[in-house]
């Protein structure tokens, strides 16, 4: 499918066919109100009671997380005795948080054996599809790779005549914003469904103000809308039925699917690749039945329903500065906490499988996404009170928070231990504290109690990843993934290797929440898709203070007390070793490796999806397309294809937002050719210069 899509005579015919269009349909504005979360919610669907199984999760998920917790701290209590210190009564609270938070997990898990069954209703459905992809600074042959072969999977199901492709961009450097409409220009030549282009001026609101800004221009064209990130993709049966789903139920606002992450090339990739892949759908199931109609929303590959959406899901921004104030980061959690106050259903449809998305390539680059997540989830402290929220959205806000707040408590956790380790160790008992005390008092502590709580908790944390495999040798996925024997091997390994990662991760999150509560803004980065090994020089940097943490805290406990590097010594293995494991997960020829010896593959990678394997050879023939300002100005079917996908009226902006534009014609019509007329340019006049048909064909007109 993906080499006949560019062979000359199927390109020229679909260029003929609807390759000589506007860049954007007519506008089809959708009213999108900024919604008040100390108001009233706009009015929506009657909110339904929650069936007998959703009843049933909530009440193993959480109430059994209760009892963990309860019963932790209990038995921690008996292990310190009656007369607790102040060391010890904060031990005892940072335990009780970490045992209950692990015992959720396993909750959570128990309750997917309750998930509700799905089914995709038959019956006529003319809804509209909108396929939106908002782009950010991206490699433009993927980008393009992906929407061309999800363009041609449209077609095949036969959903050519009410879907549509919409890219809506951010990108605000002028080399990203060549080669992303060159390659959308030649992404139209191929697609017989209609790829419209858009371009925002002023990055405002970021990707949820990028999404608002399509919903308020041509929302009232569709009526769904499945929304992409640059590096994911949602197969067209998946597409359809979804939704097919939400025609099925008026009352359905959103939809969510589980990503499948692919790709991955580096070890560290692949081990976030397997580790989804094996013991997500089970945690997708628990999640999808507690949530019931209070679902969640991550952002991406999940059909939407555009009316509520447009209705409800307007956002403010916060009162004061970053990283608490301004744009609303983490604005997926919100909108469909908003679409859920309103009364629409969100849901998390567990069982669709073509739906995929890339993963970070290294333990760093994982870092720099979850310093951004780490501010949104904590902003949303600010909102988890907001008027009129149902309960089961304001504990997706409290897991967000957890998700991040886990790692300083568990670090504090280790330290307030090993202070009362030293205390113990460096002061002198006192087993007569009253003047007339007839028998001593005698130190307490139970350590096989200590041992048992310790072995529950790892059972917390194992037994779901034991259970996902038993229950992947029950199916297909095992053999798909290279057997029994392997995909068994692969869950050994991806725990150990967790578990030297895990303490790394632990300090650069509460590193993260320390820059946050001092008030530093995560700014707003390209993300990476695709990385490669870096150099020691990068690692030794930024993980000395890991190394030299571990390497102390060793120190000490070889001299003070050596039995607690039994306990710590996975923990300090992960730090000391830290550099070699951020630099050699990162590595692609150790993630090839693996795969040779059938460690953490996927059913996805042995037997690659075709939308992803047409996406891959589409990419390629992308890539062979380059272009710069050079081939822009001196090649005529280049520049017609730029100019095609500029807005008509663009010189009609007010003249405040024209400054750079202005500025950049005054200096095009002195310059003797385009090469000095591109060195007089500063990068928002080079801007201007692609945004305007009149300025970029005034600068194509000098000679060279």
């Amino acid at each position: 499918m993906g080499h006949d899509m560019f062979d000359d005579g199927a390109a020229r015919d679909a260029a003929a066919g609807n390759g000589a269009y506007a860049a954007t349909p007519p506008e089809q504005p959708l009213a999108m109100p900024v919604q008040d979360f100390r108001g009233s919610p706009p009015q929506g669907p009657r909110v339904a009671l929650p069936s007998w199984r959703t009843i049933l999760a909530r009440l193993v998920a959480f109430g059994g997380t209760i009892a963990i917790t309860v019963a932790g701290f209990q038995e921690m209590l008996l292990v310190f005795g009656d007369n607790i210190t102040f060391l010890q009564g904060v031990l005892l609270v940072l335990f009780a948080l970490t045992f209950g938070w692990v015992g959720f997990s396993f909750c959570s898990m128990l309750a997917g054996f309750l998930a509700p069954p799905l089914k995709t209703p038959e019956g006529a459905n003319e809804a509209k599809i909108a396929v939106v992809m908002p782009v950010y600074h991206e490699q433009a042959s993927e980008t393009a790779g992906l929407l061309a072969a999800l363009a041609a999977d449209l077609e095949r199901v036969g959903l050519k005549d009410r879907a549509e492709i919409f890219v809506i961009s951010d990108s605000r450097k002028p080399e990203s914003v060549i080669e992303e409409m060159n390659a959308i220009s030649r992404l139209r030549d191929i697609c017989a469904v209609p790829v419209w282009y858009r371009r925002r001026h002023s990055n405002e609101g970021r990707k949820a103000g990028n999404v608002a800004d399509f919903v308020r221009r041509w929302g009232g064209r569709y009526e769904q809308m499945v929304v992409l990130d640059a590096d994911s993709v949602v197969g067209a049966e998946t597409i359809k039925a979804l939704s097919a789903r939400m025609n099925a139920d008026p009352s359905v606002g959103l939809i969510q699917t589980m990503p499948m992450l692919v790709g991955g090339q580096t070890i560290f990739a692949r081990l976030t690749q397997f580790a989804g892949r094996v013991y997500g759908p089970a945690v997708a199931r628990g999640v999808a039945a507690w949530s019931g109609d209070s679902g969640n929303f991550w952002g991406h590959n999940a059909m939407i329903r555009v009316k509520a959406f447009a209705d409800c899901c307007g956002l403010p921004t916060l009162p004061g500065k970053a990283p608490f104030g301004g744009t609303i980061l983490s604005h997926d959690f919100v909108e469909a906490a908003l679409l859920r106050r309103a009364g629409w259903k969100v849901r998390l449809d567990y069982d669709l499988r073509q739906s995929f998305e890339g993963t970070p390539p290294t333990l760093l680059d994982m870092a720099v996404r979850e310093r951004r997540w780490a501010q949104g989830n904590l902003q949303h402290l600010r909102l988890i009170g907001a008027r009129g929220f149902a309960t089961i959205s304001r504990i997706h806000f409290l897991i967000g928070v957890f998700g991040f707040l886990m790692s300083p408590i568990w670090l504090a956790m280790i330290l307030v231990g090993l202070a009362l380790s030293a205390n113990v160790l460096l002061s002198r008992p006192d087993y007569f504290p009253q003047t007339y005390q007839l028998f001593p008092e005698w130190p307490v502590f139970d350590p096989v109690r200590m041992l048992w709580l310790f072995i529950i908790a790892m059972c917390f944390l194992l037994v779901p990843k034991f259970i996902a495999i038993l229950r992947a040798w029950a199916r297909p996925l095992a053999q798909n993934s290279g057997g029994k024997a392997r995909i068994f091997a692969s869950a050994l390994f991806e725990i150990v290797l967790s578990a030297l990662i895990a303490p790394v991760q632990m300090l650069i999150q509460t590193r993260q929440i320390i820059e946050i509560l001092q008030g530093r803004d995560s700014g707003w980065e390209a993300q990476v898709r695709a990385g490669q090994t870096p150099p020691w020089s990068v690692v030794l940097r930024r993980h000395a203070l890991h190394v030299a943490t571990g390497v102390g805290t060793l120190l000490v406990l070889a001299y003070l007390s050596p039995g607690q590097l039994i306990w710590l010594s996975p923990i300090l293995a992960g730090l000391i070793l830290s550099p070699l494991t951020s630099r050699w997960s990162a590595s692609p020829i150790f993630g090839r490796w693996a795969r040779r010896q059938g460690l953490l593959v996927t059913p996805e990678e042995r037997d690659p999806p075709e939308i992803l394997t047409s996406a891959n050879v589409l990419a390629r023939r992308f890539a062979t397309q380059p272009i710069d300002y050079a081939k822009l100005g001196g090649d005529r079917d280049s520049l017609e294809r730029h100019i095609a996908l500029l807005p008509v009226a663009a010189s009609a902006r007010p003249v405040a937002e024209r400054l750079s534009a202005i500025s950049a014609g005054a200096k095009i019509a002195v310059a003797q050719t385009r090469e000095e007329a591109l060195g007089f340019l500063d990068q928002n006049e080079r801007l201007a210069l692609l945004e305007e048909r009149g300025l970029v064909e005034a600068w194509a007109r000098l000679p060279q």
